[in-house]
């Protein structure tokens, strides 16, 4: 009777390294040889005609320029835009309050044209337009210090960027489209239109021939009609 504990046999343990081997398949056996290491792609790289080689060098550094270029100018177009949003507050912030004061504004002229002509003689009525003109000064500056400027185009052409037509008559003397009177002052600020100004324009009269040119030389201007 054989002991358990007896060392196995070298003819034992190779069958049993033969039978662990028998236990692989074939496929886990097999090389891919269509696989290529890293290697092999650097050999291939490396086995390309030196002018080919240059030309693909050259298309991926122009391909990485121009890259690199669009970065930089989307990086600038960005700064530039951040920039001027930022001049643009500073600038425009109080737009909105500087709008709401106009009627404010507009209420000094108002009080004053509201006196009666004969009552301005009255030393006492003096002293109040005198106190609401210092007002309204003083108003003025503020505005101007804040870069606020009154617009009030009265004899200027029409300009429809500045300017709001509220009625059209006509007006001797005067060219068609040249402003009449101004209902109410505009007023821009850092050159941005804050309130079109309210005019009124004169028209051309119907049926109303354009002016003569001045003759060059005297004798020249003949009436041709019978």
């Amino acid at each position: 009777m054989m002991n358990e504990n007896t060392p196995n046999k070298p003819e034992d343990q190779m069958n049993q390294n033969s039978e662990s081997a028998d236990q692989h398949t074939p496929e886990e056996n097999v090389v891919n040889l269509d696989e290529s290491s890293p290697l092999e792609d650097a050999l291939k790289e490396t086995s390309l005609n030196p002018e080919d080689h240059i030309a693909r060098l050259e298309k991926e550094l122009a391909e990485n320029k121009d890259r690199t270029m669009r970065a930089l100018a989307d990086a600038e177009n960005t700064r530039r835009r951040a920039l001027k949003d930022r001049e643009d507050a500073g600038k425009y912030a109080i737009s909105k309050f500087a709008k709401d004061l106009l009627d404010f504004s507009d209420n000094f002229g108002r009080a004053i044209q509201s006196i009666p002509d004969e009552a301005k003689s009255d030393d006492r009525v003096k002293k109040v337009i005198e106190g609401i003109e210092a007002m309204e000064s003083e108003l003025m500056a503020v505005f101007d210090r804040n870069g606020i400027k009154k617009i009030s185009p009265m004899d200027e052409a029409f300009d429809a960027n500045f300017h709001e037509v509220m009625f059209e008559a006509p007006f001797p003397g005067k060219e068609a489209g040249t402003i009449i009177q101004v209902v109410e002052p505009g007023y821009i600020i850092n050159d941005r239109l804050l309130r079109a100004a309210k005019v009124g324009i004169a028209k051309a009269e119907e049926g109303g021939a354009a002016p003569a040119p001045e003759p060059k030389d005297p004798g020249t201007n003949i009436d041709q009609e019978a």
